[in-house]
Parts: C-alpha cells; structure tokens; sequence
C-alpha cells in the first residue's frame, strides 16, 4: 500500500522553503558528528550493554528520520509566490486580526503545516492553514468576522484587519 502523502504537494513561501533548506543543512551536519560520535564510542566500547553507544545510535537514528522527512517535504514542495490580488487569505498572507473576545491585536503569517513546523528568523508568527484559526482565516477578506471553536467550548471572535502579500 502506498503512503497518500508521498504524492501530496506541500505548498511553501519562499521564505518556508529557504528555513527548511537551511534546517536540512543544519541535520546533515548533526548527522555527520553524530556518525562520528557512534563510530568513536564503538572503538571505546568494551561492554555490549553499552549505553554511551546506545545512546549514539539512538541520537543519529533521529537525525536519519529528521533528514529525511525534510527531505521529503522539501521534494513535493511547490513554492507560492504571493497571493491573488482579490484581497482574499491564502499561504503567504500576512493578516491583521483583532481578538475581539480579548481585545488584542496581532500580525500573522499564514503558511502551511509544513512550514509552521520549522521556526524562521521572522518576526512575525506563523499560523498554520490546518490551525483552528488558520482555517477558518482562509479565503477571509479585511472586514470579515469570525468565530473559532476551540477546546473545551471556548469560543474567540476574530475580525480581519487587513491583508497583505
């Protein structure tokens, strides 16, 4: 049986696709230190319940699994460059929204799962799409109200401020 997500494209900015290139860069050379460190506790080790080694495999075994779902991720990307001039949310918006329940302002930038998931050197905090707000923010234009439901029964009204690319 084939994975669904194998063949899924994962819409990314720019910017995303940058933060998980410079991430898979990041793994690669932990993974090369963390070859080192196996290999090195291997030619020390005198015990087979070694666990300094256990610990070694272990620690590169996730580097492994962390390379290659980026690596994956960044192979069915498809990079968005900016949005449609319709003033309507979508990836890549930058959105003003006012929590009208709380009374706050914040700045958003809506982005996939993907994305979300690596932090960036931005200021600006990321929301994912598949979010309790991020999907009911998108197609959203400046003016529009909403409500998210979120755990517990809580609910909190949003209102789009403003919309940019």
């Amino acid at each position: 049986m084939t994975n669904p997500n194998t063949t899924k494209q994962i819409k990314l900015t720019k910017e995303g696709y940058e933060r998980l290139e410079k991430a898979l860069a990041q793994e690669q050379e932990r993974l090369t230190e963390a070859t080192r460190i196996v290999q090195e506790q291997m030619e020390n080790s005198t015990d087979s319940e070694d666990t300094g080694l256990e610990d070694a495999k272990r620690e590169k075994r996730q580097v492994e699994a962390r390379i290659e779902e980026l690596e994956d991720t960044l192979a069915r990307a498809t990079v968005i460059e900016g949005g449609a001039d319709d003033g309507a949310v979508n990836l890549g918006a930058t959105v003003v929204l006012s929590n009208e329940t709380a009374k706050k302002e914040m700045t958003v930038k809506v982005v996939s799962a993907a994305e979300a998931s690596v932090r960036g050197g931005d200021k600006t905090p990321r929301i994912s799409d598949d979010s309790p707000v991020g999907r009911e923010l998108m197609g959203r234009r400046e003016g529009d109200a909403f409500v998210v439901n979120l755990e517990g029964g809580k609910q909190v009204k949003y209102k789009v401020k403003s919309v940019s690319y």
